[in-house]
């Protein structure tokens, strides 16, 4: 269950209060939500193509 409700936390811009956050960590934390908003839109995408 922890697992599941970091990467909640993660989509959901939510501040982790253990880890100091400076510029270059904020800029990367955005690259990487982006990355996996991208990757399950095509997810998405790929299984109504399967589908149909």
């Amino acid at each position: 269950m922890g697992i599941w409700r970091k990467f909640k936390d993660y989509l959901l811009f939510r501040k982790d209060k253990e880890n100091a956050d400076n510029q270059y960590i904020r800029m990367m934390h955005g690259m990487n939500k982006i990355s996996i908003f991208m990757f399950l839109i095509a997810t998405v995408i790929l299984l109504v193509k399967c589908v149909r």
